[in-house]
C-alpha cells in the first residue's frame, strides 16, 4: 500500500515539475508561532505540538504552503513556481478513521497575473487527475470579504464578521444578530442593562478582587464595546438580505457571473472582486475549462485553511472521500510573510495515497 501510494506521489510530482516547477522541500518539524496564528482554529485544534528545549513550541508538519512562501518570500518576491511531496500530520481524535499522516503533493505558484495563474493551478491538476472523473467545485472567498467589508455597519461589527468567515455557523449567528434577524439572548441582555445602569468601572471595583490574566481596564474596554454594539443600528434590511443572497449563491460559473453583475449595483463593493472572477473565468477557458458548466458556490472553502482570500477550489471522489484535491489563491499570506515584499499567490495539493485508492493502486 505504501508503495503504491508512493509511486503515485512520484509520478505526480514529475508530472507538476514537467509543468516548471522547481522543486522545494520543507522541515517536518517547524516553529510553531507563525504557524498557529496562520493556520486558524482547524489546524489549532488538530496539530500535533511539542515543546523544544532550545526552540520553544514546535509543530509537525500540517502542511506545505506557508513554510514554502516563508521560504520564497525570503529570497523576494519574483515570480516562481515550486512543487514538493512529503508527509503532513494532523490529529484526527473528532475522525476516526481518518489518517493522522499522509502523503501531499503540491504545487505554488507567484505570479503577478492572477487570473491565469488561478487557471493554471486549476487546469493542470484536472488534468492530471481527468482519468478519474472527479466532480469539481469552486468558490471565491474574495467576493464574501469584500461584501463585508461594504456594509453600512461599524468597523468592530465588520472585523467580527471578517474573523468568522471560516466559521459558517458563527457567521450567521452573528449577521443574524446584527440584521436583527435574532433576539437577544436573555443573559445578555440582562448584562448590557446592568453596563448601561452603571459605569464599567464600578461593576469591576464591586466584583472584587480579579481572577485571571486579563486586567480592568482590558474588562472596561471590552465592555464599551459590549454598550456600542448593543447602541449600533441594524445592517440596512437590503445590504443584509443581499448578503444572505450571496451567502446562498450555487450556478454555474458564468450564470453566477451573471448574477452578481447584477447585484453589484445595489452591493458596489464587490465590484473589484467580481471583476477578478470574470478574469479567471476567461483564463479557465482560455485553458480548456468549460467555464458554462463548472460549479461556483459563494461559500465554497469556508471550512478550509483561513489564509485562502480569492479564488478556491476543491475537486471530489465518492461521497465518503476527503476531497482529492484543493487549493486556492492567498496573496495576503505573502504580504504577511514577506517583510513588506508581497506577491500574488495560489497553489493547491494533491493526496496521492486517495488517487492511489481509487486507481486500484491498493488493491
Amino acid at each position: 500500500m505504501k508503495a503504491a501510494i508512493r509511486a503515485e506521489a512520484e509520478r505526480l510530482h514529475a508530472a507538476l515539475l514537467h509543468a516548471g516547477a522547481a522543486p522545494v522541500e520543507a522541515d517536518i518539524l517547524l516553529p510553531a508561532d507563525i504557524l498557529l496564528d496562520l493556520y486558524g482554529e482547524d489546524i489549532r485544534a488538530r496539530a500535533y505540538i511539542t515543546a523544544d528545549p532550545l526552540n520553544g513550541e514546535m509543530m509537525l508538519r500540517p502542511d506545505f504552503t506557508v513554510p514554502v512562501v516563508q521560504a520564497h518570500m525570503k529570497g523576494g518576491a519574483d515570480p516562481a513556481r515550486y512543487a514538493y511531496m512529503g508527509e503532513v500530520f494532523r490529529r484526527q481524535e473528532h475522525l476516526d478513521g481518518r489518517a493522522r499522516e499522509y502523503m501531499q503533493v503540491g504545487y505554488e505558484v507567484f505570479d503577478r497575473d492572477a487570473p491565469q495563474a488561478d487557471a493554471e493551478v486549476f487546469a493542470l491538476f484536472s488534468t492530471l487527475l481527468a482519468d478519474l472523473n472527479l466532480r469539481p467545485a469552486t468558490g471565491d472567498i474574495g467576493i464574501l470579504m469584500a461584501a463585508v467589508r461594504g456594509l453600512s455597519t461599524t468597523d468592530r461589527r465588520k472585523a467580527a464578521l471578517q474573523r468568522h468567515i471560516w466559521r459558517p455557523r458563527r457567521f450567521r449567528a452573528l449577521l443574524d444578530r446584527f440584521a436583527g434577524r435574532a433576539p437577544v439572548p436573555p443573559a445578555r441582555a440582562a448584562l448590557l442593562q446592568r453596563l448601561a445602569s452603571d459605569a464599567p468601572q464600578a461593576l469591576i471595583t464591586a466584583a472584587g478582587p480579579l481572577v485571571g490574566l486579563r486586567s480592568a481596564e482590558d474588562i472596561a474596554a471590552r465592555a464599551e464595546a459590549l454598550l456600542e454594539d448593543a447602541r449600533a443600528p441594524a445592517i440596512a434590511a437590503p445590504e443584509a438580505a443581499l448578503l444572505y443572497d450571496l451567502l446562498s449563491l450555487e450556478a454555474p460559473s458564468c450564470a453566477a457571473l451573471s448574477h452578481l453583475r447584477g447585484i453589484a449595483p445595489m452591493l458596489p463593493a464587490i465590484t473589484p472582486a467580481v471583476d477578478r472572477f470574470e478574469a479567471r473565468l476567461g483564463a479557465l477557458a482560455a485553458n480548456g475549462i468549460d467555464v458554462d458548466t463548472l460549479p461556483f458556490e459563494a461559500s465554497h472553502g469556508r471550512t478550509t485553511l483561513e489564509y485562502y482570500d480569492g479564488f478556491v477550489f476543491s475537486l471530489h471522489g465518492p461521497d465518503d472521500l476527503p476531497p482529492i484535491a484543493s487549493g486556492g489563491r492567498y496573496d495576503a499570506l505573502t504580504a504577511v510573510l514577506g517583510a513588506g515584499r508581497s506577491i500574488p499567490a495560489v497553489g493547491g495539493i494533491i493526496r496521492p495515497g486517495l488517487v492511489a485508492r481509487l486507481r486500484g493502486g491498493q488493491r
